[in-house]
């Protein structure tokens, strides 16, 4: 397991509990717009993570903000309305202090989404999801 994931440093213990057995992890970073940065994780040759940045408009919530992602529906809301997350994938507001000057008046949210359909486990996606939103924060990503 990694330490880091298309250079974000996140605990590999959080990674492996939301990943399929195997025998090799890859991981791509993928740029599919000029907002997104997506971190694709397979493991022996299929897709099992992706791990993304996502630049929003402000004012947006979280809730609206997973409504664009998948397998998101029905899922929990943190108390502080930061992070939104289901067995299969969750979405995460980074701090208001998040800003870059080639996004401006925009929040960076985080995503992470299992690509495989055994996994289902609320409590683990919740910890990578906020893991990975203060790891986030804390990288260049932020600056």
């Amino acid at each position: 397991m990694p330490t880091s994931l298309c250079g974000i440093p996140v605990d590999p213990a959080l990674v492996k509990a939301v990943l399929p057995g195997g025998d090799s992890l890859a991981s791509a970073t993928v740029k599919p717009n000029g907002g997104t940065v997506r971190c694709n994780l397979s493991v022996d040759g299929k897709d099992a993570l992706s791990l993304a940045q996502a630049w929003w408009t402000q004012g947006q919530t979280t809730a609206t903000v997973s409504q664009g992602y998948s397998h998101t529906d029905d899922g929990t809301l943190s108390e502080d309305e930061r992070f939104v997350h289901t067995g299969r994938a969750g979405v995460g507001r980074t701090v208001s202090s998040c800003e870059v000057s080639e996004h401006p008046e925009q929040d960076l949210y985080t995503v992470v989404e299992t690509r495989d359909t055994a996994i289902d486990d609320p409590e683990a996606i919740e910890k990578l999801l906020v893991a990975y939103t203060k790891a986030v924060e804390g990288s260049p990503a932020c600056r």
